[in-house]
């Protein structure tokens, strides 16, 4: 009797039994004089397989393989750069969130986002928060500070992959990868004391139960305070499975984070000199923040997922995974502005009456900026809930057809979004001085009334099918197609200046992937790709008037690219020249401003080179390294009354941009290490006249192992550089200052 399959009969309404029947059956074990023979061999497979995903992972900063193209690849199959950021360098440079990870690769920036969530900028188009940002595989939304305590790596790939995973995705992709129980992995307790008074403590307790199971736990609690950082984090990730290895291998993990945070919401840009176009940033400490101590963001995250994966034989497989999630999000930011006689531009606000005794009043100038420089305050609350509910099927298999070898993947996943938006009744802060920005002042946030403002229900499916055919030796061809249906509905309450509102669209497009591998020996691998990508309009949980009538942007991504294996495969270099465009980004049209729908006229593209080295140089030697340079990148056509200008460089695309890290073993129990960061200067978005100033910046380390005890010690950021790190028009949000961090770990 056939053994059921209970998640991966969801997927049979596919078809995906037509390809079952072309799949190699397993084959029937050699004859022996133990019956049992079989069963045993399984278990060591397992152990060596177990033992290779800990060396790349936790003891090296080299990867050789992924999932982000559906199914496990190694990466020299990928016709498309990826960038993986590995558990062992996550530790070794101490980075406690997924933007200290992203500031750990290339081609990437961030927008100060108005409503704080992760607004990421990569080769200079946005990631959508709604589509860009992955865990596992799955969406997930930005709605929360996520923090590494539970991730085994971080993946980023870079340009078009709608055929991979739907609506978004024109800069690319970031996944993160869950930490999951293992048969041989160790256990871990680590605590971490440092600068604004930090206490970190997390623990990762894997506990093997059986032949073929075994159960993981992530734990977490972070706390310190000051310079707008303050943070106080709890989380715990579950995983169990069962069946490791097996031909039936289930699944289930649970998820929990819950940010009590500070804002750090920006400073304003200021003019050099009066009457000056040009803009600076405030001669502040790395410290500084202006926000109110009544300003927080608070957030939640909680999901949980199962998944069950079938192997028809060791290289055909059904992997489908259901993953039920909520998120809140209680953001009270204060927007900080110069304030002066009128606000005629987004860089100052009005002074309302009274100024604060002592206050020159009106501020035009650096040259005028003091301690009795008066501030004003504004910034809307974001109070926001999800549920979410995915489901995803994938079918992977070898098989052999015409003589010709294929890796098919055919899938399905599917998605529904529930989202809520929710209005605070306004309140009055308070003006204070630069000087004492805080003063003692605050507003009761408590006091605000909350009422329903809007609401986003939205559902998708998508279907694809993909393949890559040896042609002939070392010649592979990728070729690749998908259909997407997205639909979303829209209500939006009364307010004094609108009347409610009710919008829906729904979207069908076709997405196409296409790539040539050659690959004269294992250890090059040269690529040429081509994908396309989409937006949708409601990537942003709500349709304007104007967004409901127009039809999904389009962008698509060229590229040469290579990659080499040197030492024995010890190292590895990954490079890429590319050319990602977008096609038809939306504008407003100038000849007809009270049109019904936006025009579809807009053009740009980013061009330019990429450099990734991962490995050891030597014993006790290893290095990663991710540089891009992006030389060529331009508005290339619009009629927008609302967009950026023709012929400009688009904003947050900075000109080189990247990152060096190294380590040395110099004696048994002795390890030292030290990096660098920098980004050469970029606008804005919108902002042609000023740009925020280049930087670079540097981290150290110093780790003592004995036994099963280890310490690190860790100082980024060491010489308490000042740089503008993330960028809006209006204002900026300063990077970390200088941090000191003392870890030990127990390891048992």
């Amino acid at each position: 009797m056939k053994k059921l399959l209970p998640l991966g009969a969801l997927a049979a309404g596919f078809g995906l039994s037509t390809f079952s029947a072309l799949a190699q059956t397993p084959s029937t074990p050699a004859p022996s004089a133990a019956p049992a023979q079989p069963e045993l061999a399984l278990p060591e497979v397992k152990a060596r397989a177990a033992k290779a995903e800990e060396r790349q992972g936790k003891d090296s900063v080299q990867a050789t393989d992924t999932r982000l193209g559906k199914g496990k690849q190694a990466l020299r199959d990928v016709p498309q750069s990826v960038t993986v950021v590995t558990e062992k360098l996550i530790d070794d440079r101490n980075l406690d969130s997924l933007k200290d990870v992203l500031h750990a690769t290339a081609g990437i920036s961030f927008q100060a986002a108005e409503g704080g969530e992760e607004d990421v900028r990569l080769r200079g188009f946005s990631l959508s928060t709604t589509g860009d940002l992955y865990v596992d595989g799955l969406r997930d939304p930005a709605f929360y500070d996520r923090d590494t305590f539970a991730m085994d790596r971080v993946e980023v790939l870079r340009g078009s992959a709608s055929m991979l995973f739907g609506r978004g995705s024109t800069g690319g992709v970031v996944n993160q990868v869950s930490k999951q129980a293992t048969l041989l992995a160790p256990s871990e307790v680590a605590v971490t004391l440092g600068s604004l008074n930090t206490v970190r403590i997390t623990a990762d307790v894997n506990h093997r139960l059986g032949e073929s199971s075994a159960i993981r736990a992530n734990l977490l609690v972070h706390d310190n305070d000051g310079a707008g950082l303050a943070q106080q984090k709890a989380g715990a990730a579950l995983n169990l499975r069962l069946g490791i290895g097996e031909r039936d291998e289930f699944s289930l993990s649970a998820f929990h984070l819950d940010n009590h945070n500070g804002v750090q919401y920006g400073l304003p840009w200021i003019s050099p000199t009066p009457g000056s176009s040009n803009r600076v940033m405030l001669p502040t400490s790395t410290r500084a923040t202006y926000g109110l101590a009544s300003d927080y963001n608070d957030s939640t995250a909680t999901t949980g997922t199962a998944t069950h994966t079938h192997r028809f034989n060791a290289s055909n497989e059904l992997r489908t995974t259901l993953r039920t999630g909520r998120y809140t999000r209680d953001l009270r930011p204060s927007t900080v502005r110069l304030c002066t006689a009128s606000a005629t531009n987004p860089f100052t606000a009005a002074c309302p009456a009274p100024l604060p005794a002592g206050s020159p009043g009106t501020v035009i100038s650096l040259a005028e900026f003091n301690a009795d420089t008066p501030l004003t305050r504004g910034g809307t609350p974001k109070i926001q809930d999800l549920e979410q509910l995915q489901l995803q099927s994938d079918y992977t298999a070898r098989l052999k057809g015409l003589g010709v070898q294929h890796d098919i993947a055919v899938g399905l996943d599917a998605g529904h979004d529930d989202f809520n938006a929710y209005a605070a009744s306004p309140v009055v802060k308070p003006i204070t001085l630069a000087g004492t920005p805080n003063d003692g002042l605050s507003i009761d946030e408590a006091a605000r009334t909350t009422s329903l403002a809007r609401s986003f229900q939205s559902d998708a499916l998508g279907l694809y099918a993909q393949t890559l055919s040896e042609v002939s030796p070392g010649i592979k061809l990728l070729a690749g197609l998908r259909y997407d249906h997205f639909k979303g509905d829209y209500a939006a309450a009364a307010t004094a200046t609108a009347p409610a509102a009710n919008r829906s669209r729904s979207d069908s497009l076709w997405s196409r992937r296409f790539g040539l591998l050659y690959q004269p020996s294992a250890t090059a691998s040269f690529h040429a790709s081509y994908a396309t990508s989409f937006n949708t309009s409601g990537d942003t949980y709500q349709y304007d008037a104007l967004g409901s009538n127009t039809p999904p942007e389009g962008s698509r991504n060229l590229e040469l690219g290579a990659k080499l294996d040197f030492f024995s495969g010890r190292l590895s270099v990954r490079t890429a020249l590319f050319r990602s465009e977008k096609t038809n980004e939306r504008n407003r049209d100038t000849l007809s401003v009270d049109a019904t729908n936006y025009v579809l006229s807009g053009k740009r593209h980013a061009s330019g080179i990429e450099l990734d080295v991962a490995g050891r140089l030597a014993k006790g030697w290893e290095v990663f390294l991710s540089y891009a340079y992006i030389p060529s990148a331009k508005i290339d056509e619009g009629t927008s009354l609302q967009g950026e200008v023709v012929g400009s460089r688009p904003g947050l695309t900075p000109k080189h941009s990247g990152t060096v890290w190294s380590t040395y073993q110099i004696t048994p129990h002795w390890r030292v290490g030290g990096g660098l960061n920098a980004r050469s200067g970029v606008s804005p978005q919108l902002v042609t006249t000023f740009a925020a100033p280049k930087y670079v910046t540097g981290d150290l380390m110093l780790e003592y192992k004995n036994g099963p005890w280890s310490a690190q010690l860790n100082a980024n950021n060491v010489t308490d550089k000042l740089y503008a790190d993330q960028l809006y028009r209006g204002h900026y949000v300063p990077g970390k200052p200088r941090m000191v961090l003392l870890s030990t770990r127990y390891t048992f």
